[in-house]
């Protein structure tokens, strides 16, 4: 074969390899199509055995060799549809998932919570950035590329749907529970960002299901402790709430998790949560939003549910509601029993089980199993941190940077100039001021612990004179960057003086911080680096050494000084 005629051959098998890609059909083109699996599959469950693959339950590895042994009983003894794994490890999980699917009759659909990645759950895994940062990206190609590694992760630890992304708008600055999960206050950039998310992960052969169905980001009670109320009326709720559940509907989503919240617009029945409602569950999405996918109710032990629906009829309401999938009943195996008890007194059609079943076995099908293979055991952890994902991971940190204040002033710093870079809220010296100090090599550094006191801070201010440039990063040390990042009176007054002299700052915390930060808005330099992540350390560094050009956009309005959309 000459040079041609392999390029040619070359071209023609590269077209194919993408042509049959491009042609995978949606999860919604399977569901709407006959299907010969699905239906010898379905006929071969009695009517118990099809409620029982409704129900979801818990799953972790870091629990013990008893807890795993208990839920494999589950399995085998109830005929679940599916399991919802919590925390643990990759390489234990996929051992795990072998043991559960080998137990099954008919195969389980594994699934977990993933809205950065499978490191919201799992160590040993990569964690994308949260939702809020990415929020600020400007390029949503990046995080389509997300989405794809994302679906890489999760199949190749042998699981098939993730509970992601996160698609509520919070507009409410003092939100619990959704928050950094969120992609912001605006409800365009929330549905551009997510669909490219969904889109990125779907493409990549994963189910999704977007949440929390019909908005979770204007409220200040957390709906795993009580039952928040949404007070607004229709008109409000479908201008905002909904507006990126019916994009990405639009946009094919394959599933749509529902909250635990009252709404009395939407539904006036006292202490009402939605995904009780039917109202809300099959008159809302299914009928007016037309909805033909997966239905997940949120976790079905959560107080916002339960507070009022005890003894497991939380789990009968949500059927009849029009929920498909019962995620983590109270108990599945009364769940059951229940729901069989239901279906005799006429509250529950066996019409309406079987469709849902239908749906999840489709699921199932789309995902690939209804051809048997077990997960390779070997190297799990390094395929699920492959450099193209670490790298990716740094890219979407460089392109969140989002500079507030002073972008002339960091770009004069100068590399040759005696500077004094100061960490506050952390004891020990952080990777910003490693990078930063590799590059301004007349440079010393200081750090100050949230809880500094004057004493400790006056050690400080003695040395300050002695240099020409002050650089502070401000370092939120929780687990996770919601608000309320404590500093001490003193460091407070710190920060606040030290954005009247030359200083620039990087905010490594929720932008909602700022707030609590009076000063920094009349600081020389700002940049919100989002998280306290090494990523994010690096990535802010780079742009104080004029290696990176800060592009990100602020996703939410703090105050008078910082809104929306702000960014240099």
């Amino acid at each position: 074969m000459n040079v041609k005629h392999f390029f040619i051959v070359s071209l023609l098998l590269l077209t194919t390899l993408f042509s049959a890609q491009a042609q995978k059909k949606s999860y919604l083109q399977t569901l709407a199509e006959p299907n010969k699996w699905v239906d010898s599959v379905f006929k071969r469950l009695s009517k118990r055995q099809k409620i029982a693959q409704i129900f979801f339950v818990r799953a972790h590895t870091n629990f013990g060799k008893a807890y795993e042994d208990s839920i494999g009983k589950v399995i085998k003894k109830e005929r679940i549809g599916g399991l919802v794994f919590f925390q643990g490890g990759p390489a234990r999980q996929a051992i795990l998932t072998n043991q559960y699917q080998s137990l099954a009759r008919v195969p389980l659909l594994i699934t977990s919570d993933g809205e950065w990645g499978l490191g919201m759950r799992l160590d040993s895994t990569i964690s994308y950035p949260y939702q809020m940062a990415l929020g600020a990206v400007q390029n949503k190609d990046l995080l389509y590329k997300m989405g794809v590694e994302v679906a890489k992760d999760y199949q190749r630890i042998g699981m098939h749907m993730n509970l992601a992304p996160d698609v509520d708008v919070n507009n409410n600055p003092k939100n619990p529970v959704i928050n950094f999960r969120s992609f912001g206050e605006n409800k365009y950039n929330v549905a551009t960002k997510a669909a490219a998310y969904m889109k990125g992960m779907q493409d990549g052969g994963l189910l999704v299901s977007i949440k929390h169905f019909p908005g979770h980001g204007d409220t200040d009670v957390d709906s795993h402790y009580d039952l928040p109320q949404l007070t607004f009326t229709k008109t409000r709720l479908d201008s905002l709430e909904l507006y990126p559940f019916k994009e990405l509907i639009k946009d094919g989503a394959a599933g749509v998790m529902i909250a635990h919240m009252n709404i009395p617009a939407l539904d006036n029945t006292p202490n009402m949560p939605s995904t009780l409602s039917k109202p809300i569950v099959t008159g809302l999405l299914k009928d007016e939003l037309g909805f033909k996918g997966i239905v997940i109710s949120d976790a079905m032990g959560m107080n916002g549910v339960v507070k009022n629906f005890k003894n497991g009829e939380a789990d009968v309401m949500g059927i009849i509601a029009g929920n498909d999938i019962i995620e983590l009943s109270e108990n599945s195996a009364r769940a059951i029993k229940l729901v069989r008890k239901a279906i005799r007194a006429d509250r529950i059609s066996m019409a309406q089980i079987d469709e849902s079943v239908k749906k999840i076995l489709a699921a199932k099908y789309w995902a690939g199993l209804n051809v048997k293979k077990s997960i390779d055991e070997q190297n799990v952890v390094a395929e699920v941190n492959r450099l193209e994902s670490l790298a990716l991971l740094q890219q979407l940190a460089e392109a969140s940077m989002t500079m507030l204040r002073g972008k002339n002033n960091i770009q004069q710093l100068k590399a040759e100039q005696r500077t004094v870079i100061i960490s506050i809220g952390t004891p020990e010296v952080t990777t910003f001021q490693r990078e930063l100090g590799a590059y301004y090599k007349n440079a010393i550094f200081y750090t100050l612990d949230k809880n500094a006191n004057a004493n400790a801070i006056a050690k400080v201010l003695r040395d300050l004179k002695a240099f020409d440039q002050i650089i502070i990063g401000i370092h939120d040390t929780r687990t996770r960057p919601g608000n309320g990042m404590v500093l001490s009176a003193d460091l407070n007054m710190f920060v606040k003086d030290m954005a009247l002299s030359n200083a620039v700052f990087a905010l490594f915390a929720n932008p909602y911080n700022l707030a609590a930060l009076p000063g920094l808005e009349q600081s020389k330099g700002l940049i919100i680096a989002y998280q306290k992540e090494d990523f994010m350390q690096k990535a802010a560094a780079g742009v104080i050494k004029n290696q990176i050009i800060a592009t990100g956009k602020l996703p939410v309005t703090v105050n008078s000084f910082f809104n929306y959309g702000d960014g240099l």
